[in-house]
């Protein structure tokens, strides 16, 4: 009986593939949330959207990825690089990968509006039920916090009606008030900082906010991404040592 309650619980979370930071969710994002993941350069936020597409693959998901970094062959090989290879669920049409550049424009705050507008009509559109977007912050350099709010609210009315949507965000993007705003439409909020343990840097995972946590234990977790292996849990203890 208790096995079954725990598979119908896994029906409706996102897992990452990783169980010490699903422990830390609360058994994983929960499916029709809308995710924010928040942090500086280099703290990890792209490996984590990574993560969860695997995770999400593997579960049986169709997952939409939208990238303002990466081609498409450049995002397979990075994940591939860290274990985490997604070409077959690329090659089977599980999983789509959208680059998205805008680099070399002169934009204006009205041109932006209506990317931003094009994005959140696409994603209605698709038939993908998890997305990630990596990342917003390209769209803030132009875009008002009216315009930013209202793209959430697109985003947050999409989860209500089934979709998963996960996106990043580099914490200097928005004055403090703004990112308050951004955090508070956001039913999960993930922030991920680096830290110096003995000569070495690694990230660490504060769990801010998980909407509908059936349990945590604990809302911190220290992991270091290696070429080859991908991303690997540093015990507590050993972070804090």
């Amino acid at each position: 009986m208790i096995d079954e309650i725990e598979e119908e619980l896994k029906k409706n979370i996102l897992t990452s593939g990783n169980s010490e930071i699903d422990k830390r969710l609360g058994g994983g994002i929960p499916l029709g949330s809308l995710t924010l993941i928040e942090g500086e350069n280099d703290t990890g936020k792209s490996v984590l959207c990574q993560q969860f597409t695997y995770g999400g693959l593997v579960q049986g998901h169709r997952i939409a990825y939208y990238t303002t970094e990466n081609t498409i062959r450049s995002l397979l090989k990075q994940m591939e690089s860290l274990s985490l290879d997604v070409s077959d669920f690329y090659a089977w049409g599980y999983l789509r990968i959208f680059p998205v550049h805008l680099e070399g424009v002169e934009w204006s705050s009205e041109q932006m509006k209506n990317i931003l507008n094009l994005v959140a009509d696409h994603v209605k559109a698709i038939k993908e039920n998890v997305v990630i977007i990596d990342s917003l912050t390209m769209f803030t350099t132009y875009s008002t916090e009216d315009d930013i709010l209202e793209f959430l609210t697109r985003l947050k009315n999409l989860c209500d009606s089934g979709k998963t949507i996960l996106l990043t965000l580099h914490q200097h993007a928005f004055k403090e008030d703004t990112l308050v705003r951004i955090r508070a439409a956001c039913d999960c909020h993930l922030f991920l900082k680096k830290e110096q343990v003995g000569d070495r840097y690694v990230s660490v995972l504060e769990v801010s906010k998980v909407r509908g946590a059936r349990k945590t234990t604990g809302n911190i977790v220290s992991f270091e991404v290696t070429p080859g292996f991908g991303l690997k849990i540093i015990p507590i203890s050993q972070a804090q040592a």
